[in-house]
């Protein structure tokens, strides 16, 4: 007998039975991340309601229609049906099969596994606080790191759900001051470095056409405008979902801000994070981008956006974050030519690269070879550490490019 000829006894059962399955799975995707509520227990007890509970398929994607919200939750809500919903003949038989293939070499856990282990710990009481002794021996502190220390160079993708919750709530205290850049208009000055004729002339028409006094003016500053283009395709999934709270504080802090996502096609999510409220902003977002962890293609993407987006959101100077691990699965195709014509249409183009983690990386791959060398800077973006570096980075003085002969 399956699990869902079991689930299907249940319906004839007390409804006190099923709610209370419902409710121990929404426990469940919490711990593991996945924001569910009373709300979305009760439109699960409904939905159940109206499908065949002894067909698996039907039960998997009525709980997932209501429940999951955000197509990156997907894949955690999946490991999650499968271990509580579970057969337990089946899950001894793949208990014994894994014993006797342990010599093999082990396949990447898929991700949100660390967090669903978490979630399926048995929940322990709170130990007592210990008893304070009569004399505090000495403590040697000099090896030792704090919690939060440890937070700043972890990487994102080895972050439990609490670990991100933490780095989440560092994130929003970035601010991003961009080195101001200076305009076409002026603004009056008593004290400033230049005469303005036009308003000399206006102010003698006071005094009968008499110049008493020079009126003066000074250039007016401005931050550069911030374009940022993330990828989101499945090997960049981890690192958007923190990205993406960046750049959402980022634009919720300044003006002037533009976000676009992009995998297998572009998709401007500007308007959407302007929201203030963060968890609204994200939901938003997954309701317009289809494409979230598929396939990637830079070069399409790159070039669309050049043709609909960079004349009206490049001007006066402004700075481009290309957020991409480079891995294309068209190639090179039409890379290097849209990544030197997004060079040559902003003041400084910054990669930003999860791979550069690695010690001994090297750009081995057909699109990262295309688009290097078209780049003012190549930065890793992996922890809070390369975040708080970037903004260091952005808000000091801009090196001046120096154009190739």
């Amino acid at each position: 007998m399956s699990e869902f000829t079991a689930m299907a006894g249940l319906v004839s059962a007390p409804g006190a039975a099923l709610a209370a399955n419902i409710l121990a799975f929404g426990r469940l995707l919490r711990r593991a991340g996945v924001p569910v509520g009373s709300t979305e227990g009760l439109a699960a007890m409904e939905a159940l309601s109206l499908v065949d509970i002894g067909d698996r398929r039907q039960v998997h994607a009525a709980l997932r229609a209501v429940m999951v919200r955000r197509r990156e939750h997907f894949p955690v809500f999946d490991q999650a049906f499968l271990l509580f919903w579970r057969d337990p003949e089946a899950g001894r038989n793949a208990a014994a099969m894994a014993l006797m293939d342990g010599m093999k070499e082990q396949a990447k856990p898929p991700p949100g596994s660390r967090r669903l282990a978490e979630a399926m710990a048995p929940q322990r009481p709170p130990r007592p606080p210990p008893q304070p002794p009569e004399e505090r021996p000495p403590v040697d502190v000099a090896m030792t790191v704090s919690e939060r220390e440890r937070l700043q160079t972890m990487d994102f993708e080895a972050m439990s759900a609490a670990e991100i919750a933490a780095a989440k709530s560092e994130i929003r205290k970035l601010v991003l001051s961009l080195d101001a850049r200076p305009t076409r208009r002026f603004r009056p000055d008593p004290l400033g470095p230049s005469v303005d004729l036009r308003g000399t002339i206006r102010a003698s028409l006071h005094q009968g056409g008499e110049i008493l006094s020079l009126e003066r003016r000074r250039r007016v500053t401005r931050p550069p405008p911030l374009v940022a283009l993330c990828d989101i395709s499945g090997s960049m999934s981890r690192y958007a979902q923190v990205l993406l709270h960046f750049l959402h504080a980022v634009t919720n802090d300044r003006d002037r801000v533009h976000s676009f996502l992009f995998g297998t096609r572009l998709t401007n999510v500007t308007r959407q994070l302007r929201h203030r409220d963060a968890e609204v902003a994200f939901e938003l977002v997954s309701h317009i981008v289809p494409d979230w962890s598929g396939g990637t293609r830079i070069g399409e993407s790159l070039e669309l956006f050049n043709k609909q987006w960079s004349r009206r959101v490049l001007g006066q100077g402004a700075v481009v974050l290309l957020i991409t691990d480079g891995l294309d699965r068209e190639g090179a195709k039409g890379l290097a030519e849209a990544t030197a014509r997004l060079r040559r249409s902003c003041r400084r183009l910054m990669w930003l690269n999860p791979l550069l983690r690695y010690a001994g990386f090297q750009p081995r791959s057909q699109g990262i070879r295309a688009m290097l060398p078209h780049v003012d800077e190549f930065r890793p973006v992996h922890n809070l550490e390369s975040l708080r570096a970037l903004v260091a980075t952005l808000s000091g003085p801009q090196q001046v490019r120096r154009m190739a002969a």
